[in-house]
């Protein structure tokens, strides 16, 4: 890949052809290096820095480049002076003994950057969760859900472009938030495998939810409002299933 290139993966179709996308930032970086010990695809990685990150310490390659580079690079007003370049991971990491011990928080169409980089903060502070997401959701190698995942993106199994209608053949017991369910604070909502998360707006058609035979099951509030932000809604539930 061409050094002219790189800016090119702020774009989501580039991230896709090239096979790359875009990391930024000191903090992330480290938490990548991280995360390198126990993933060897991660190796393939390329850091780029400018004058004053000059003797960072990595295994990946570490590249030189002036300051204006580094500002077609960056997608923030002020670059950090380091970005990376990273592996996209494979489409799907399902099927290995360890992503089968873990529940599956399922995002039906989430399309807020800010809300898909919290969620994946929240489940790698609990630990034990995975992520699928369905066709038409927000891409989480967006720059903006990279940031505010602060690092979680490199520890949160996912995967892509699942539909709702193929979860009844992977899992035997579905539940989903809804204002008429139970209580989730209830033994039983621990007992599910999968967790359907609906979209912002819309949530989940009913019509999709129907034949999955999943059961509903609610946060319950003072009913001030009719509903609960995405993120706030997951990072609830995470904590409920994490006891």
């Amino acid at each position: 890949m061409k050094l002219n290139d790189l800016s090119k993966l702020k774009h989501k179709k580039y991230r896709q052809s090239f096979g790359f996308y875009l990391v930024e930032g000191e903090h992330l970086i480290l938490e990548l290096q991280k995360a390198a010990k126990e993933q060897p695809q991660l190796l393939e990685t390329v850091i780029y820095v400018t004058e004053r990150y000059a003797n960072w310490e990595s295994d990946f390659e570490v590249i030189e480049v002036s300051d204006t580079r580094m500002a077609q690079f960056s997608d923030t007003k002020t670059p950090q002076g380091i970005i990376a370049r990273v592996p996209l991971p494979d489409k799907t990491r399902s099927g290995t003994e360890t992503d089968a011990s873990l529940k599956a928080i399922y995002l039906y169409e989430p399309q807020d950057p800010g809300n898909l980089g919290t969620i994946l903060r929240s489940l790698a502070w609990f630990g034990g969760f995975k992520i699928i997401m369905s066709p038409n959701s927000a891409d989480p190698f967006n720059p903006k859900v990279v940031r505010a995942s602060m690092g979680a993106i490199f520890h949160v199994p996912m995967e892509f472009d699942v539909g709702v209608e193929d979860l009844s053949a992977r899992f035997k017991q579905i539940a989903y938030l809804d204002i008429n369910g139970k209580n989730i604070r209830t033994p039983e909502f621990n007992q599910h495998q999968c967790y359907i998360f609906g979209n912002e707006a819309r949530g989940v058609p009913h019509e999709l939810l129907a034949p999955l035979n999943a059961s509903p099951f609610s946060i319950l509030g003072c009913g001030a409002i009719e509903s609960m932000n995405l993120a706030s809604a997951v990072n609830i539930s995470a904590f409920q299933l994490s006891d």
